[in-house]
């Protein structure tokens, strides 16, 4: 297994920096209200670890502004037992898209991106596309600030690493859009680099992880990549 080099001290101490994302937000508002509408399609927005839908409330407001139709998942607080909540995701995942009466697009934040990677390895005719920020893709939590949680709670870090790789040999056929950001102080960039999807993009933005989720940057590119996955199907 690969060792990936984890984020600095200094970055973690600098997350809170993530906050003036928010002004940031508000000033670029008129540049967001431009980018391309949606058409009603079902967008499912799952929150990272140790957050629940409230962290996403912004994301979600402003996607249902460009005719989308955004929702949380409904699952409380991320608890970050991927075993137990990735089938549960892809569940609400097929049932939302049959009921709409065409597949669904997935948006996820950190852990919260890993969970709709699974759901779309798992149920990819029930999703047209993914798009995710500073979510690892290697090793699991193994490479993130939750590492010592996790073993507190008796997880071993190098099983999951393992099952993390065995499940990456099945590729995901959906369009995954990867951000990702060197200023992450709490998962390390090189982690979120998904070298195993045959279509994947990887876009690199400037910003701290809690950052991404206040970003007008990534705002843009997530309002783009949905519009764009509507032009697609």
């Amino acid at each position: 297994m690969q060792s990936l080099p984890m984020p600095s001290r200094l970055a973690l101490a600098g997350e809170g920096l993530g906050l003036m994302e928010l002004p940031r937000l508000l000033w670029k508002a008129p540049d967001l209200a431009r980018q391309p509408r949606g058409n009603g399609r079902v967008v499912l927005v799952l929150p990272g670890y140790g957050a629940g839908d409230g962290s996403t409330a912004l994301l979600r407001g402003y996607l249902s502004l460009l005719g989308h139709d955004p929702r949380g998942w409904g699952l409380g607080r991320n608890d970050g037992d991927v075993r137990n909540l990735a089938p549960r995701v892809a569940d609400l995942v097929a049932e939302a898209a049959e009921a709409s009466g065409r597949p669904v697009a997935l948006v996820g934040w950190s852990l919260g991106g890993v969970l709709a990677r699974e759901a779309a390895r798992e149920r990819p005719d029930a999703v047209t596309r993914v798009v995710t920020f500073g979510s690892p893709v290697v090793g699991g939590p193994k490479y993130t600030a939750a590492a010592p949680s996790y073993c507190r709670r008796g997880y071993d870090l190098d099983e999951i690493e393992r099952q993390v790789a065995e499940r990456n040999r099945v590729p995901i056929r959906r369009p995954v859009t990867a951000i990702y950001s060197r200023w992450d102080g709490v998962v390390a960039w090189r982690a979120c680099v998904d070298e195993h999807s045959p279509d994947v993009e990887h876009v690199e933005v400037r910003t701290t992880h809690l950052g991404l989720g206040f970003s007008a940057e990534v705002y843009g590119i997530v309002a783009r990549r949905l519009a764009q996955a509507d032009g697609e199907a």
